[in-house]
């Protein structure tokens, strides 16, 4: 077998088998198959695609290309839910303790950010002492002591799928589908889940901005988890405005608590109920959608997930006194308004841009060696549809120092706002729900 013949079998449009697509990456793995023959197939996949046997199997070749973890010590249905990312996603704060406040076990393994903000794992972290690498004993042993672990995702997690990525990124082969799906999957099969929901977001803040594209994506890595035997399920949500209020890494733990309390902001919640009682399904604790999300709704009002979320903090060293005083939480010595320069309605919100605002803040990192300030971030006002008056506050930066970098990011944050005399048509949050039967849109 030969890189170049299966290089050429893909871009004639040939379907490639398990056992080629094994080949390949771990001939690149081991340094066998140089940057350049690689360079030529993910072309070549870019253009011709693949089809979802050959995208299940180049999943798994990646997934078997380091760490596989088996959470068979852990009792009950393992659901994993996975974010593609967006500006103020804080969904697994929430989720996490919710789902596990209803006996479904959430042994989570997240990343660190890059790009706009923090990952799930710099959130946590700006919890004081809260640690997010346990031993993999540790890691079981707490999941069925009481429900739930979120730690750091292994170094030697899918392998081939970061060098593939590093790739991808310098050749102008990421925006494919297959591709993209097999890197994301690769890494939850690896993970050990026996279920996935995925939150595939769509819109100005989201890696696919359009509804069609996302759907094409979640049907792939819908594919993708039913072919090697995962309950898998995905909802497309939007991400043309920020999801809840709050952007930055404590900022959003606050909010999350809030969340968790049963006084978070409408989106924020209805996205991490459907989301959640998806889960909940798979996990067997209930029968239909409507009921499981009845169940987690009286979960976030009698106290139960905020009970959760604490107990989750506790056990990995962290203070678990911010859930009743947010403001032990990192916050920044200085504050500065944004203000509206017009009058009308907020017609639309570059959500991207208010990403890229919290990164220049020190939110996120522009690279993998930068430094996260937990404390700074943004906080908004105003939404879309809002009514607004000039001289108004759209959104208040939480910054280090009120200085010129400060005073660029307050007018990149005004630019995000668009401001009409007309109020805009409501955008519906979720989207799409798609599963092994097919896409259905919501109504």
């Amino acid at each position: 077998m030969r890189a170049v013949d299966i290089i050429h079998k893909k871009r004639d449009g040939g379907e490639l088998t398990a056992s080629e697509l094994t080949y390949l990456i771990d001939g690149y793995c081991r340094g066998d198959i140089p940057d350049y023959q690689m360079s030529a197939w993910a072309m070549a996949v870019f253009f011709r695609g693949m089809t979802a046997g050959e995208t299940a199997a180049l999943t798994l070749a990646m997934a078997n290309s380091g760490d596989q973890v088996d959470l068979g010590p852990i009792s009950g249905v393992k659901v994993d839910k996975h974010s593609t990312g967006g500006v103020g996603d804080k969904t697994t704060l929430i989720i996490a303790p919710l789902v596990a406040s209803v006996g479904i076990p959430v042994a989570k393994m997240s990343g660190k950010g890059l790009g706009h903000t923090g990952g799930t794992i710099d959130k946590l972290e700006s919890i004081e002492g809260f640690r997010t690498e346990l031993s993999r004993e540790r890691f079981m042993t707490q999941v069925n002591d009481i429900g739930l672990s979120v730690i750091g995702q292994s170094g030697n997690l899918a392998p081939a799928d970061k060098k593939l990525y590093a790739l991808r990124d310098v050749t102008g082969t990421v925006e494919s589908i297959p591709l993209i799906a097999s890197s994301v999957m690769s890494k939850k099969i690896a993970a050990g889940a026996d279920a996935i929901v995925l939150d595939v977001k769509t819109g100005s803040g989201a890696f696919m901005k359009t509804l069609e594209h996302s759907e094409q994506l979640a049907q792939a890595m819908v594919e993708i988890g039913t072919e090697v035997g995962r309950h898998t399920a995905a909802i497309i949500s939007d991400m043309d405005q920020p999801l809840g209020y709050a952007i930055g890494n404590a900022l959003e733990v606050a909010e999350s608590i809030e969340t968790l309390k049963g006084r978070g902001p409408a989106d924020l919640t209805e996205l991490c109920l459907t989301l959640g009682a998806h889960m909940v399904v798979l996990g067997g604790k209930a029968d239909s959608v409507d009921t499981a999300k009845e169940l987690l709704r009286s979960q976030l009002h009698n106290g139960a997930a905020l009970a959760k979320f604490k107990q989750f903090v506790a056990a990995q060293g962290g203070d678990e006194g911010i859930a009743d005083d947010p403001s032990r939480l990192p916050s920044a010595p200085h504050s500065v308004e944004v203000k509206a320069e017009a009058s009308g309605f907020v017609s639309a919100i570059e959500a991207e841009q208010l990403g890229l605002a919290a990164m220049l803040l020190g939110a996120g990192r522009a690279t993998k060696e930068a430094e996260i300030d937990y404390a700074v971030g943004l906080t908004l006002r105003l939404k879309v549809g809002d009514p607004v008056n000039a001289g108004d506050t759209l959104a208040v930066l939480h910054v280090r120092e009120n200085n010129e970098t400060a005073s660029e990011v307050a007018a990149r944050v005004r630019d995000a706002y668009s401001i009409n005399d007309k109020q805009p048509e409501e955008r519906k949050l979720l989207l799409s729900v798609v599963t092994s039967s097919g896409v259905e849109r919501y109504s």
